[in-house]
This record gives structure tokens, sequence and C-alpha cells, in this order.
């Protein structure tokens, strides 16, 4: 290495000190161009950057100017010299503090000479940004960026007696004003909120029931340990009311709304001629626990109301059938006391058979029925384990499933056809191992939607070169390729889906509708309608196995209380060519017809049995006059659900009462059947609160306070008719099961439904 490689040129050094001084120069001399032009700080009006030249005699004689040395800041009205390394503070400490004689002078008198400032008004503007001076107007050599205030007379810095705006100096005694108008901005901006009008004791108190009425309602999404959480506390103390407890809501409060809505619930069904007792809940699958559940009791008045009775709690699993026999014997006599002929019967979503049967042989004048919600739910699995097209749809269906979820090598075609833009599912849902398809058509529901959501990529996927390499040395692999290129299969699934569907939507109706003993013969024979059209569409015999799963299915459920309610009832009155209404005794068979007679004599007290068939003979071929049968007829749209509707679901028992007096023993009869209800669900059930409930276990005073909770809840929903809401709720609670669902709610709804193969 050289001498000159070691020691630098000195030359370098005094070339990079010009140019940074250069840069600093042009720099400055950029910004204070923009602001002379409104776009930048105010002060650069008055400063100006200059270099500081060194006195090169070499330079001078070659006639350039000497290099820059420093960059300082000159102020144009003093002539005095600054450095530029801040300019801000610069301008802080030479012009507003004072020290440049000539600034003070050529501004007009300080905004502390103004008169006292009055109250800030709501109409101001807004502040200028916080990149311009503290200035109303700046000086005049300052470029044109000038704020003004309105010149409402409300303005603290408006003069009433002078229309033009007032200055701010810019000087020490400004700075008073100045945060006095600062902070009325900020009050304006952040207004106080108004103090809360202090309650009455009559209002507060009157609050307080409100919310406990709501915490009751909904009681299972929450716990009594929410009402002590500190947001709700807090939330409560901004109103003006006191903190609310849990001992108050579980104990004194409790037992009041409890012992009102017992005494309000007695009143009605003391009111009552006779009633109908709706058990719901028997299913041990209706819980996270299945050996823990609440069977709940209802009674079903004559003018369509419910009035809600207890919920017993089991936790011995399956109940067998002298169990449930006696659990609705205590539950009636409880209810009737002395006078047990007032209960006309039991509907019940389990024990259809032998407990409904010994209890309807017990006592001649009830009538015993199975929910109708259930027996369409067990015509699905009927399907399931008789019909052929369900087997071979599940097992191809699961050798597809399962093929696309657990190959590796179809898996990386999977990725691969996702990050190409496809919209593929993760993982097709599989029913479990041990899962029943004829018991539990959940998970298989999930599945047939997902393979017909796919059914598309499917075809991508066996198409796929990697695919078919691997068809190569793997016959499952090529079996499932047959099946997904096969059209047939396609038009199974969709088949299979269809049917489910249809009869699951008819389930839903009746679940939101919850028609009466009358309706059942029209609703299966909708349902053959509706077999028969996909028998139709789907090329199937109508007359083959599926005609004989339907009746099947019919004969176990059917009871003869739904023909004699059919023909008693005048909304199904059929005019006749001589303008007569009767009886549409020409649509049932002579079975059914031989039911009506043998309900009618049972129903029929002895004395009067012969008299009651006398009556119904007179009923067939005389019916009921035109006027009055064109009245109970009148139907109307639905505006929830858009179906024509009877107007007043309770005219058809209100005639029997009251114009057709003559039918004295057969009207004893109907007035006792026509208001029946085919469903037994009263209470829709609450997952969560059912959980709650069989956490605690045996110990009687939780369990007590349990009844109570669950009594306060059930009798408000049902007061307010179980609710227009839940109805239109429940509507629709297994659509997402069958479209594409996936949904938990709808899962333990379905579970709760469709039940286990023991019910069967």
């Amino acid at each position: 290495m050289s001498i000159a490689d070691s020691n630098p040129n000195p030359n370098d050094a005094v070339t990079a000190t010009v140019t940074a001084v250069n840069k600093r120069y042009e720099a400055l001399v950029a910004v204070r161009t923009k602001a002379v032009k409104g776009k930048g700080a105010w002060y650069w009006a008055h400063l100006e950057p200059i270099l500081i030249r060194n006195s090169d005699a070499t330079a001078a004689a070659e006639g350039a100017p000497p290099p820059p040395k420093a960059v300082k800041l000159k102020c144009n009205l003093c002539d005095a010299a600054f450095s530029a390394s801040n300019p801000s503070r610069t301008a802080s400490e030479h012009l507003r503090s004072g020290a440049c004689p000539n600034f003070a002078a050529m501004l007009k008198p300080p905004i502390s000479q103004l008169p006292p400032l009055s109250s800030p008004s709501s109409h101001h503007r807004k502040r200028a940004s916080s990149s311009q001076p503290r200035f109303l107007n700046p000086p005049p050599a300052y470029p044109p960026a000038t704020v003004t205030m309105a010149e409402s007379s409300s303005s603290p810095f408006c003069n009433n007696q002078n229309k033009n705006p007032m200055l701010l100096s810019g000087g020490k005694q400004d700075l008073l004003p100045l945060a006095q108008f600062e902070n009325s901005v900020k009050k304006l901006k952040t207004p106080k909120s108004p103090p809360c009008p202090s309650l009455t004791k009559e209002r507060v108190e009157a609050a307080v029931d409100l919310l406990a009425e709501w915490f009751y309602e909904s009681y299972g999404s929450m716990s009594f340990s929410s009402l002590e959480h500190p947001k709700l506390r807090a939330f409560l103390n901004l109103l003006g009311l006191p903190a609310v407890s849990k001992q108050d809501f579980s104990s004194s409060r409790l037992d009041s709304k409890y012992n009102a809505a017992r005494i309000e619930s007695e009143a009605r069904l003391n009111d009552a001629a006779f009633f109908q007792v709706a058990s719901d809940g028997w299913r041990c699958n209706n819980s996270p626990n299945p050996h823990q559940f609440l069977i709940k009791f209802a009674a079903n008045l004559p003018n369509g109301t419910t009035v809600f009775q207890k919920a017993v709690y089991c936790d011995s699993g399956v109940v067998p059938s002298n169990y449930a026999e006696n659990v609705l014997s205590e539950t009636i006599q409880g209810i009737c006391g002395n006078d047990p002929q007032r209960c006309v019967g039991i509907v019940a979503d389990k024990y259809k058979t032998k407990a409904l049967r010994n209890l309807e042989l017990q006592n001649q004048w009830m009538i015993n029925l199975s929910c109708q919600v259930r027996g369409f739910f067990d015509l699905i699995k009927d399907f399931h384990r008789e019909l052929p097209l369900f087997r071979i749809v599940s097992e191809s269906c699961m050798k597809v499933a399962n093929l696309i979820n657990s190959n590796p090598q179809v898996r990386n075609i999977v990725h691969k056809l996702r990050l190409q833009g496809f919209e593929v599912a993760e993982f097709i849902r599989v029913p479990p191992s041990n899962c029943d398809v004829a018991t539990n058509f959940i998970p298989f529901g999930h599945m047939l939607t997902d393979l017909l959501n796919s059914s598309r990529i499917l075809n991508l996927i066996v198409v796929d070169d990697s695919y078919k390499l691997l068809c190569l040395g793997d016959p499952a692999t090529r079996e499932v390729a047959d099946i997904i290129q096969d059209v047939a299969f396609w038009n199974d699934v969709e088949a299979v889906r269809s049917l489910t569907k249809t009869i699951i939507e008819m389930a839903g109706d009746v679940e939101a509708e919850r028609p009466v003993v009358a309706q059942c013969l029209p609703l299966w024979e909708d349902l053959r309608g509706r077999v028969k059209a996909w028998c139709e569409k789907y090329n199937f015999s109508m007359t083959g196995p599926v005609e004989k799963i339907v009746e099947r299915r019919f004969d176990k459920v059917y009871h003869p209380a739904w023909s004699a309610a059919f023909v008693l009832d005048p909304l199904y009155l059929v005019r006749d060519a001589s303008g007569k209404y009767l009886p549409p005794f020409t649509l049932l068979t002579r079975e059914q017809e031989k039911d009506v007679d043998d309900l009618v004599t049972r129903l029929a007290s002895r004395e009067e049995a012969h008299i009651a068939l006398m009556e119904l003979m007179t009923w067939r071929s005389e019916g009921l006059d035109p006027l009055y049968a064109q009245a109970v007829q009148v139907k109307r749209r639905d505006p929830a659900t858009g179906k024509m509707k009877a107007a007043n679901p309770q005219s058809s028992r209100l005639v029997w009462e009251t114009c057709l007096k003559d039918f004295k023993s057969l009207g004893k009869v109907a007035v006792r059947l026509l208001f029946l209800s085919a469903t037994s669900r009263s209470v829709k059930n609450d997952w969560s609160f059912t959980r709650w409930f069989c956490a605690q276990g045996r110990s009687m005073s939780s369990l007590e306070t349990a009844q109570k909770l669950f009594f306060v809840a059930a009798h408000a929903k049902l007061k307010s008719r179980d609710s227009c809401n839940d109805r239109d709720n429940d509507a629709g609670f297994l659509g997402a099961m069958i479209g594409g669902g996936g949904d938990d709610d709808d899962d333990n709804i379905l579970n709760e439904v469709l039940g286990d193969a023991s019910s069967i």
C-alpha cells in the first residue's frame, strides 16, 4: 500500500462539506417557496435562508465564488442572522417573544384589548389546522392562508360594534384568550351528559320487575351469577337503578313470580270445562346427557290457549312404559282432582302404544294420541330401513366420502384445485362408524348435501392424471371413479335427498302450525300426493314398496279420532248437487266409517250412546245450514307463511255449541273432540336450560328453584302464545340441515326429533 492511499485527500472532505451545505440550503429554499404560496408555516414570510461563504483568494482570482461553509436564517425585518438548524424555535424566540423590534410594530392591537369574552356558542366554526399559527389573520407579509371566525355575534372573538373579524397579535398577552378559546371548543366537542332524572320508588320497582321478567324468560342463556357482573351493575348505575343480587332473583322475587303465575294458570284451568294434556320430552336424547332429561306437561284449553303445568326431571335413561303411565295418571289427577272426566285426552311424543292405550282403555272418554311430528320422522326411518334405494345410496356415498377425506394423493388433488380457485370443501362430512342412518339421519343428510354441492369438483378429481395413476393399482379408487362418473348415482342421491326433504318440510309445517285432530287425515293425504309426485319425477312405482311403507306407517299412527273429527268438523263439509253442506263420509274407507260409529259410541255416556248415533245419521244426511257452513269455511292468507287458513279456527267448535243445539248428545262429543291438538310440543326446548336443570342433581332446594324458574319462564312464553316468534322460528328449524346446514342447534333439534330405534 502506498502512502497516498493511506492518507485521505483533504480536498475530498471539503467537497463533501460543500455538498451538504448546498443540499441544506436548497431544502430550506424549497420549504420557504411553498410557505409563501400558503402551504407552509407562517414564519417563512419573515425568515430567508442565506449561504455564508469562505474568503478564498484563489477562487476570487479565478472569478468563481468562494465555496459555502454554512447556512443561516436571515430576518427580513431586522436583518439579524440565526442558525438554520431549527427554524420553528428561531421564529418563536425572535418573532413571538418580541426580540424583533419591527415585528410587533407592524401588527394591530392585541386581543387582550378586546371586551371580555362572552359564553361560547354552539355555532363556532372549527379551529384552523394545527399546522397553521394561532392567528385569525397573519401579518400583511404572510401569504393568504387566512383563517376567519364566523361573524355571528355569539362568537367570543367578534366585536358587536365592528363587523370586521378581530385579529390575534401573536404576543404573550394572547395566551390566556387562546387557552379560553381552546377550552370552549373542547367543551363543544365533548358536551357533558345531562344528569339522569331521579326515579321514584315506584318506577325503580317497575324497572327491576321488568328486568326480572326478562331474566326469567331467557334463563338458560345466562346464569344467576351474571346478575352481579360489573358491567351490568355499571349499566344499572348509569340508569339510576339499584344493583340487583342473585339472592333476590333466586328467592323472594322468584317466589313472587311463581306464585302469581301459578294462580293465573289455575284460574284459567278452572274456567275451562275440559282440557287436553300435552306431554313432551320423553325421549332421553333431548339432553346433553342421554340419561338426564326433562318431561314437560301442559294443558291445551278449548279456546286454543295452553297452560304450563310442570317439568319432571328424569335420570334413569330409558323410561319403562308403566312408569310413563303412572306419571301421566298422577299429572291428570293433580289437575282434575275429583273430576277426571275434565281431561278428554293426552298427546305425547313417544309412549303412543302401551301406556297411552292402557289409559284410554281405563277411561273411555279419553282420546290419547301420538305426536304427528313424530309420525313423519318415523316414516323417514322406515324408508331408510326398507327402501333399497336408501341403502345403496348410503353405501356409495360413504365410499366416495371416505376416499376423498383419507387418501393422501386425493387430498393433494383437492388442494391443487383449491389453489386454482375452485371452491372445494376441506372435508366431506361423514357419519360416525357407530351411527345408524335409519335412526339418525342428520349426519347422513350432511353427507348428501356436501356431495351434491361438490359434484362438479369430484368429477374434476377423477379425471386428473394423478388420480388415473392411482386407479391403475387400486380397485377401490377405480370403483369410486365409476360411482362419481355414473349419472344414475347422482340422480339417486338427489332422489333420496328430495324425498327426505319433502317429509321434513311437512314435519316443520306441522311443528309450526300445530294442527288439530281433524286435520290429520288431510295431512296424510297431502303426504301421499307429494310422495306420488316424487315417484313420477324419479321413475319409481307408487304401487310398489314406497306405497307399502307409507301405508304401514299410517296404520301405526292412525287413531279413530282422526276420522270422527274429520267428519264432525264443519270446516270440511262438502257441498252436494242440492246445495247442502254435508260431512265428507264419502272420503272415508269402510273401516274408517266404522271407526266413527265406534268412537262416538265410546265417548257418549251409556244412556246417550244410541241417541248420539241417531244424531250422527241425521248429521250425515242433513249437514249444516249453508249460511253457517260458508261462515265457518271463510279463509284468509296468513301473512307469515302465505298459506290460506281458516279465518277463525275456533268457529268449528263454536258452531256445535251455538248453532247445532238440536244435536245434544253428538254435540257433547264434537266439542270435546274438535279442539284436540295433534302435536305434543307446548314449550320450545331450551338446551342450555335443560343442561342447567339436569345439573342440579338430587338437591331438593336446587330442584325446587329450578322447577319454579322453569314454570315462570314457560308460563310467560305460553301467555304470549308460545309466541308468534317461536312459531316462525320453529317453521324453519329443519331447513339448514337439508339445504346445506351444519348448524349445531339444528343438529340438536333433529337429534331430539328423530330419536333412537327403541321408540319405533
